[in-house]
């Protein structure tokens, strides 16, 4: 006897196949065993589940469980319009009759987005996924007080503070934003960090005799520079009311002049130069300095590897000037890129997002769509819970008993599994 258990909102299922009897998918239907199916939320479960038999494999396969699995976890997966597997095998892909070859693509798609629902739900450990700057909506003074400070670990660099700062505005409405580019077209995001910047008090002492060192006269223009968001009376901060995040892809490839540069200042492109796929939730942004973390409601997937900080309502003015600035010390976008396995390929006259699936071995695939190492694992499992089984079953009575309540007098059949081929599933 061979039997799997899972889970699906909520209720708990248990299928047996026995010798001489029907198959629990053609007892059930086509329908109710689709309602089943597409309550599994877990990708483990999904692939336990297609490890019972040849014929519920068929059945995951050919109902494409693993991507509507994978649109419910994230759905941004929606904007992908085919994926695709590339492998040395590419050139044999398309040999065969018309049925067989519309079979093996089902296979390798279920093959790619299996691997992309474990990459979504997977427990590694996050880092900071940032690769550069793209640039900002305004800069008051660039390079000082660039974007670019944002990825600086430490406060300060060559004993001078280190952040960025928005150009004044006298309406407090006014927003602000920062992009950047991940080190991945695919990345996994979890959460976000930002750490607004904070003034610190001057007294006049310490004022007027650092400014009487300062001998050149544009050494003094730059120290009142530094002083007006630096030091300020009640070591104010710049900080900002919600934040609001934004990811997606540029429209057109990014070159070395569409990040921060000398020529641009820092000034980041105009926003209908990106494609959004993903947009949160407004966050309330605390009146500290300290590096806060917002947590995304669930995991994202960025297609295009840009993201976009959107910095919402200011709540400082500058002494000097009376106007309202945004400044910012670090910014961390915490995730795990999908590369090298999985790329994104957005070469199409179309502007369609293709996925991209590198296997590390293509030998490693077994025929049957399977990659060799989860067919040697997932099938000693399950042969091992059901020798489990028969040894309790040895015991006693008891275990027939509960298989008969629960199935009432309809039995089940163990499938004929002598054949290794892979048989499409009509």
């Amino acid at each position: 006897m061979l039997m799997g258990e899972f889970w699906g909102l909520g209720v708990r299922f248990r299928v047996s196949a026995m010798e001489n009897c029907w198959d629990f998918l053609q007892w059930l239907g086509p329908d109710a065993s689709t309602c089943v199916f597409a309550s599994l939320d877990d990708p483990s479960d999904l692939v336990r589940a297609s490890a019972v038999s040849r014929s519920w494999r068929r059945f995951v396969i050919a109902n494409g469980f693993s991507r509507s699995l994978c649109r419910r976890i994230c759905p941004e997966v929606s904007n992908f319009t085919r994926a695709v597997e590339v492998s040395s095998s590419a050139m044999n892909q398309e040999v065969g009759s018309s049925t067989a070859v519309e079979w093996e693509s089902l296979v390798r798609e279920h093959r790619i987005y299996s691997y992309l629902c474990r990459c979504l739900v997977s427990p590694e450990g996050s880092s900071d996924c940032i690769d550069r700057c793209i640039g900002a909506s305004s800069t008051d003074n660039f390079p000082d007080e660039s974007i670019e400070n944002t990825l600086e670990p430490s406060d300060r660099v060559y004993m001078r503070p280190s952040y960025w700062s928005s150009g004044g505005e006298a309406d407090p409405q006014v927003p602000e934003s920062l992009i950047y580019r991940l080190g991945s077209d695919l990345c996994v995001v979890n959460e976000i960090k930002i750490q607004p910047f904070k003034g610190q008090s001057l007294d006049f002492l310490t004022f007027a005799n650092t400014y009487l060192l300062c001998g050149h006269v544009l050494v003094k223009i730059f120290f009142l520079f530094v002083c007006s968001a630096f030091f300020q009376h009640g070591d104010p901060i710049y900080s900002v009311k919600f934040v609001r995040f934004r990811m997606g892809n540029s429209k057109l490839p990014l070159r070395s002049e569409n990040y921060v540069t000398d020529e641009n200042e820092g000034q980041a492109a105009a926003d209908d130069n990106f494609v959004w796929t993903y947009i949160s939730p407004e966050f309330p942004m605390l009146q500290e300095s300290v590096l806060q973390s917002f947590k995304l409601p669930r995991p994202v997937l960025c297609i295009g590897g840009v993201v976009k900080i959107e910095l919402l309502g200011r709540v400082q003015k500058q002494a000097m000037d009376g106007l309202y600035y945004i400044c910012v010390s670090h910014v961390q976008v915490l995730g795990r890129p999908l590369s090298p396995k999985l790329a994104l390929d957005t070469s199409e006259a179309s502007g369609a997002s293709v996925l991209k699936y590198f296997p590390v071995d293509s030998s490693s695939v077994a025929p049957n769509g399977a990659s060799r190492d989860d067919e040697a694992r997932e099938p000693s499992r399950w042969h091992a819970f059901a020798a489990t089984l028969r040894h309790l079953r040895a015991g006693g009575a008891w275990n027939q008993a509960i298989l008969n309540t629960l199935l009432r007098p309809v039995q089940f059949a163990e499938e004929d599994d002598d054949s290794d081929e892979e048989e499409p599933y009509a």
